[in-house]
């Protein structure tokens, strides 16, 4: 039982560590030297901020900020409370809410980055379509199957003594 919840802290943690840098670096297209994320576009002198993120047309953009972000705090509001339940909680009763928190937190993850594999060439100018998903973008997909493992792993550990 002991293994059992060290791997699922470390997958925990994990998640959570892919997801902060998957929100903040700034590399989730990338064309030549600029590379654009949720918020800005930099190249190898400067960053300015996404053209029209705020505007109305762009509220897909909005929607991705705001699942990434959501999908960080969950999985760190998670693995708080999985802290709390571990020695709070009687057997059965143990990391049901942890476990959908960590499944609430992958599925923003996966509507964030579904948003963005849609919809990404509508707020990029017509310089940077060339370019291709970065790292930031990648990290988001591969903490997306993490998290949900981790959430899955909630639920089955559950039931364990």
């Amino acid at each position: 039982m002991l293994i059992i919840l060290a791997f699922i802290i470390l997958f925990h943690i994990i998640s959570a560590v892919l997801l902060f840098i998957a929100t903040i670096n700034n590399a989730w297209w990338v064309s030549g030297n600029v590379y654009t994320d949720l918020w800005y576009s930099c190249n190898d002198t400067s960053c300015y901020p996404v053209e029209n993120s705020h505007s109305r047309t762009a509220g897909f953009l909005q929607a991705i900020q705001a699942t990434m972000i959501l999908a960080t705090i969950l999985s760190c509001v998670g693995f708080f409370v999985f802290i709390l339940q571990l020695f709070r909680l009687k057997q059965g009763e143990r990391f049901v809410f942890t476990a959908v928190i960590q499944l609430m937190s992958s599925l923003c993850v996966m509507i964030g980055g579904s948003i963005y594999a849609a919809q990404h060439e509508s707020f990029q100018k017509a310089d940077f379509k060339d370019g291709t998903f970065g790292s930031s973008f990648i990290l988001a997909w591969i903490s997306f199957p993490v998290s949900l493992f981790s959430g899955l792993i909630y639920l089955v550990l559950r039931k364990r003594k």
